[in-house]
């Protein structure tokens, strides 16, 4: 499957939903914040989160510090 991740195009085919993704790319849940075409999830919402083609997904890693 062909989407967008970060606006780079990417083809994976582990990947089905926005949680398998995380778990792919080896990110800590807790500091990854998910938006979906456009619409920023909730963690609990990631397993039931389809991916499909042509899908937009933006990922951010929240660090603290100052």
């Amino acid at each position: 499957m062909r989407f967008l991740l970060n606006g780079e195009p990417v083809e994976r085919s582990d990947t089905a939903t926005i949680e398998e993704l995380v778990v792919a790319l080896r990110l800590s849940s807790e500091s990854t914040l998910v938006e979906h075409n456009g619409v920023a999830l909730r963690r609990r919402d990631w397993p039931n989160e389809r991916l499909r083609g042509g899908d937009r997904v933006e990922i951010l890693r929240v660090a603290a510090g100052g």
